[in-house]
């Protein structure tokens, strides 16, 4: 009889070792409070790290991020986006630091190329006048929703159970030895299995702590004390992709210094400030006006750009000795598996805490490797060997463009988004219309990803994008909607769709000026009005902040918020 694992929490990290727990042989349960990427993983900036941001104040941490890049290349190749990037020098950076970020990647064997001023400016039109020399590097951009859905997918495959909307609320000790986790529904999981409020209990063999940022609140129910060095970044999207490359300025230390194409946006971010609850924190104009006027001095471009939404994330970060760090933003980008047994005299129990998304892969093949151990099994890990669901084919993207009777941007979209299983989404009876146009997300995605999480549209788009593209959900979402319509009562539909609006609306609270100002007004009313939702808004009175919709001048305000 296999060993039962529980791990708790549904980010990359969760589901990676999900993943290779069921690999393994284990008999596992992932618990996750709300969607998967609920967390960090779903607030990241999808940066791919070559290790070159870390390889002079980190090299640890900067050696993970190569040797990861490669393998997820190899395993996950639809979920990432060969960009490279440029670590950018301007007029007046410093030559020395410019030296020791060579010198760094080659000890930490990560390809670099020092390219002039001129030939950045040929690869990326945009870039300021002042960039006057680049290192190239191998980084890129990866979807998390993706990434972490794959996972997910696989670890299931393997005979996991994946519970979301599960949050747990106790864990279960038993004479100093962690026995399981008693969770609480948050509605009706993805089988329509269970109601809001019900508790149940999950006895378990082990309990792993994938939790991240919350891991301190996950140890406190076991009476374990767990300090994480957690801090906030706020990031910003564009409407539009104006670069193809990731692009950091090449200084030895900054905030909002990197900028990341991703799908037909670009993110700007982020800056790193030090929070006490993950779940509670001020989100705050003036961190999305500086993720601007710091992208705009490598990209000008940026300065003028339409902003269609602001997100913010907490990092999971860990420092083993506090007394020693003078800056929060030297904590390392390291990651750690505690052994709470011997760190608290608590068995069954461990929590893997810090690391980054490009690592997330080694980091659950630490924590299993350790629940082994503990438990007397003999299995090799074979994360870094099997494709993901969708990446065992990558090279085959290109030749399904003009498959299933699509326009080929369309086509090239939804191959990218599902990799070796277009075919068996996309091959369906009758027409196949688009439903997102921003994202270019057809039926078939919509309608395979409504079979995988039910009528939770949020998990939809997740899985899809669509909603994410430059409309925020204003022209598509009733579309998605009506694809419950016949599976699903209308009641749960349209509560569907309010969910579904509302989490858009919240990332574009912090860009209402100029034309998104426009948009997201615009967009309201096609929601209350159009969509007869006006009688019970997703937005309500308490939600808008009216004074946003008052006219002001086109630049910033002396409080930095910008006017229409």
């Amino acid at each position: 009889m296999s060993h039962s694992v529980v791990v708790i929490g549904g980010g990359a990290t969760g589901t990676g070792t999900a993943r290779d727990l069921a690999m393994r042989g284990f008999d596992v349960t992932l618990v996750e409070r709300g969607n998967l990427t609920e967390g960090t993983t779903g607030r990241t900036h999808g940066h791919l790290h070559s290790g070159a941001r870390y390889a002079v104040s980190d090299q640890e941490s900067a050696i993970d991020c190569m040797r990861e890049n490669r393998i997820l290349h190899r395993i996950a190749g639809h979920c990432i986006e060969d960009t490279g990037g440029l670590f950018v020098q301007l007029e007046g950076d410093s030559d020395e630091y410019f030296e020791e970020k060579l010198k760094g990647c080659a000890e930490c064997d990560i390809p670099t190329e020092v390219i002039s001023g001129e030939e950045a400016r040929r690869r990326e039109p945009y870039l300021t006048e002042e960039v006057t020399r680049a290192i190239w590097v191998p980084d890129g951009a990866v979807d998390p929703f993706r990434l972490c859905v794959a996972n997910a997918a696989a670890a299931v495959d393997e005979g996991a159970t994946v519970e979301t909307h599960a949050e747990v609320v106790d864990i279960v000790v038993d004479d100093g030895t962690v026995t399981g986790v008693k969770i609480e529904r948050q509605g009706p999981n993805y089988l329509g299995e269970g109601n809001e409020g019900d508790v149940e209990t999950i006895d378990a063999d082990y309990v792993v702590s994938a939790t991240g940022a919350w891991a301190g609140q996950l140890a406190e129910m076991a009476d374990i004390e767990l300090e994480m060095a957690i801090s906030k970044g706020a990031m910003v999207v564009t409407n539009v992709r104006q670069l193809d490359t990731v692009i950091n300025r090449c200084l030895p230390k900054g905030e909002g210094d990197t900028i990341i194409p991703h799908e037909t946006t670009v993110l700007l971010g982020a800056n790193d400030d030090p929070v006490d609850d993950p779940d509670d924190y001020p989100e705050e104009q003036w961190e999305v006006d500086m993720m601007i006027d710091i992208a705009s001095e490598m990209v000008p471009v940026v300065e003028d750009a339409r902003m269609i939404r602001a997100y913010w994330g907490v990092r999971p970060l860990y420092d083993p000795d506090p007394a020693s760090t003078t800056d929060p933003g030297d904590v390392t980008r390291n990651y750690f598996v505690l052994d709470h047994a011997e760190r608290d005299g608590v068995e069954g129990f461990a929590s893997v805490v810090g690391g980054k998304l490009t690592t997330y892969r080694e980091m659950a093949e630490s924590v299993t490797d350790h629940v082994c151990d503990v438990l007397g099994v003999d299995a090799d890990c074979r994360t870094h060997e099997v494709p993901l669901p969708g990446s065992s084919d990558p090279s085959a993207l290109d030749e399904r463009m003009d498959k299933f009777d699509l326009r080929s941007p369309i086509a090239r979209r939804s191959s990218q988004r599902l990799g070796d299983r277009a075919p068996e989404v996309l091959d369906v009876d009758g027409p196949n219309p688009t439903v997102c146009e921003c994202e270019a997300v057809t039926r078939a995605e919509i309608c395979d990803a409504i079979d995988q999480v039910g009528a939770d549209l949020n998990g939809v788009r997740l899985r899809t994008r669509a909603s994410m593209g430059n409309c925020q959900g204003g022209f598509c979402t009733h579309r998605i909607g009506a694809e419950l319509y016949g599976e699903y009562d209308g009641e749960t539909a349209r509560d569907a769709v309010d969910e579904l609006y509302q989490e858009r609306w919240k990332g574009q609270r912090h860009t209402l000026w100029g034309e998104q100002l426009s948009q997201a007004m615009l967009n309201h009313m096609l929601h209350a009005t159009t969509m007869s939702r006006d009688a019970n808004p997703a937005v309500s009175d308490d939600d808008v902040d009216y004074g946003a919709f008052d006219s002001g001048p086109t630049a910033r305000t002396t409080e930095g918020t910008r006017g229409d």
